[in-house]
């Protein structure tokens, strides 16, 4: 089922070139949940002849101390037919067909990272896709080797450090530890066994490999491992024979030392019996069918990882918005549908669909009644204060009947005082307004995506609040000017009339009436003023919803909605001036739910294939 394996080489391409490492995720990324295998092992284990076996091309940089300082993720992709060729991610548009110059890339991309004559290690994975014929669909790891010691121009922490490197990959439940150990060397003490117990203690996950098995001392051989006696593991160990430093120094080619590898186990009486299942060809099917069962095994799992994955990438993108428009019709659509959106957020407020209009009706029920109550009318009604305005308003002529003039002007020094109340009534609701805006802004989301057109949207709705503010006031304070400048004659007709003019002409003018004869002009214009004032208490109400509330709701933006048709694609771009952190974040997203969604379709493909 080799198209398995494609598929899943196919997904960690694509992870990998999206940089799929689940940043601000809580989910495991899909590249940790593939299957993939790690090779591990000392320094001068053999290791790197051992991939080299498995891909039949002498491809990996050599030399003493540590060659490899940077992961090398190994992709073999078998192809029915064609020249083989390399290909890194860091060059997708490159194809390599000497296997010498991309010996040379490895080694260069690892100076570009650690420096060339550092000694340091890097954690950046180098990624290598191989295309042949002659290749086992294949993912491999290979790692730097393990050291006891720190040489010269080496930190002291770099053992540990690459110690903590292999083991943040073989960690990962769903690694497989390819374990190379020479067969020259006691296994108590081999690097790659010692971590692979601490990772993996029951062995479910780790393949022994056995090399240098013709290097071992005369009398000796590796039989009692190779046949699961000397240290078992859940899968049998594999011995291979790699080239010497002869062989490679004499260039010899991989197909001539796969050729002598089998001579060596077939001729060799120790492992003849051994013969089907040693050697570095048996090793790299084996591996190739393993990954298989596994990746197959871990279907279901990576399923619901993807389902689970692409409903968190759509909440995200969602979140995050729509993208830009591109030209200049469209981006003043976007623009209109994130003020209407706004508009109609503010409008469900005012509306009771959400909270914050009761606040308006508060205002009317309370807050300006409570206002009209506390004026003290009673001041303005005093005796002495009546007695002044009644005798000022006769002038050099005492009124006959009813003093008219003072009366209107008691009435006129009380009702003035009722602007205040009114005017405090219209900048509540002004202020409730305003609040509900700036509210109404914090959920609309797609505002928050666009700074500039948030703050001219807002400002363009005060101002406009703020018109109908000064209309308002002028529509409310001139209900209580024709109050003022027109009393209503039926209420003092049905007064009782004063049968005499009351007090003694020849006293001075301001003895002229009696108490009992003011106390009476007193109440009359209390009980008018309060008439007056309970009209009010309906009136004004009525005018500031109809200046202010509804106007509010009917026309916020319609003076935006005017100069914004009149923007260039300039300005116009301008107040879509989006975040690039968030644009970045947009197509990342986006890319990945690509990812994501096509990973769900091949795997379910494969799925239901089965």
């Amino acid at each position: 089922m080799e198209s398995l394996i494609s598929l899943v080489n196919k997904i960690q391409r694509a992870c990998t070139a999206l940089g799929d490492h689940g940043e601000g995720s809580s989910l495991p990324t899909l590249w940790d949940s593939l299957p993939a295998i790690a090779v591990v092992g000392g320094q001068s284990s053999g290791k790197s002849s051992v991939l080299e076996s498995v891909v039949g091309k002498d491809f990996l940089p050599r030399g003493a101390g540590i060659v490899t300082r940077r992961p090398l993720v190994l992709q073999l992709h078998r192809i029915d037919e064609g020249k083989e060729y390399a290909e890194f991610m860091h060059l997708p548009k490159k194809k390599f067909s000497d296997f010498a110059a991309v010996r040379q890339e490895i080694s260069d991309e690892t100076d570009r990272e650690t420096g060339r004559s550092s000694k340091v290690i890097s954690t950046v994975p180098i990624h290598l896709s191989i295309f042949s014929p002659n290749v086992v669909n294949l993912t491999l790891v290979d790692l730097p080797g393990l050291t006891k010691v720190a040489v010269d121009g080496q930190p002291e922490s770099i053992v540990q450090d690459i110690e903590n490197m292999v083991r943040s990959f073989i960690e990962k439940p769903n690694c497989i530890i390819l374990a190379i150990s020479p067969a020259n060397q006691d296994l108590a003490t081999s690097d790659a066994i010692k971590i692979s117990r601490e990772v993996d203690p029951k062995g479910d996950r780790t393949f022994g490999v056995l090399t240098k098995i013709d290097l071992m001392d005369q009398g000796t051989n590796a039989v009692d491992i190779l046949e699961g006696r000397g240290y078992k593991l859940r899968y049998p160990w594999v011995g291979v024979v790699n080239r010497s430093q002869a062989d490679i120094n004499k260039s010899v080619d991989m197909i001539a030392a796969r050729r002598r590898e089998r001579d060596y186990f077939n001729t060799t009486p120790e492992y003849r019996h051994l013969t089907e299942r040693m050697g570095s060809e048996y090793l790299g099917k084996m591996l190739s069918k393993h990954l298989e069962v596994v990746i197959k095994s871990r279907i279901p799992g990576l399923q619901s990882l993807i389902t689970k994955t692409i409903s968190e990438l759509e909440t995200e993108l969602s979140r995050l918005g729509k993208p830009v428009a591109a030209d200049a019709g469209g981006k003043l659509y976007m623009i209109m549908e994130i003020c209407r959106a706004f508009d109609q957020t503010f409008k469900e407020h005012l509306d009771g669909t959400r909270s914050g209009g009761e606040k308006i009706n508060s205002v009317f029920d309370n807050q300006f009644p409570a206002a009209i109550k506390r004026l003290q009318f009673d001041k303005h009604l005093s005796m002495d204060n009546v007695r002044k305005l009644i005798t000022e308003a006769d002038g050099y002529q005492p009124h006959l009947i009813a003093p008219e003039q003072g009366y209107r002007r008691l009435i006129e020094s009380c009702l003035v005082s009722t602007r205040g109340p009114a005017e405090a009534a219209v900048d509540a609701v002004h202020s409730i307004l305003k609040d509900l805006i700036h509210k109404s802004m914090g959920e609309t989301s797609e505002l928050k995506q666009y700074p500039t057109l948030r703050v001219e949207v807002s400002g363009a709705a005060v101002d406009s609040l703020d018109r109908m503010r000064d209309e308002s006031r002028k529509a409310t304070l001139l209900l209580v000017d024709m109050e003022s400048g027109y009393l209503t004659v039926d209420f003092f007709r049905k007064l009782p009339q004063d049968s005499e003019k009351g007090g003694n002409p020849t006293h001075s003018i301001f003895d002229r009436y009696n108490d009992a004869y003011l106390r009476r002009i007193g109440s009359n214009v209390l009980s008018y003023v309060n008439m007056v004032c309970a009209g009010l208490r309906n009136s004004i109400p009525k005018s500031i919803v109809y200046c202010q509330v509804r106007e509010a709701k009917r026309s916020l933006l319609d003076i935006f909605f005017t100069e914004l048709g009149q923007k260039e694609m300039g300005k116009l771009s301008k107040l879509l001036d989006e975040d690039p952190a968030v644009q970045q974040r947009r197509t990342s997203i986006a890319k990945r739910l690509e990812l994501y969604r096509s990973a769900q379709t091949d795997i379910e493909v494969v799925a239901w294939s089965k």
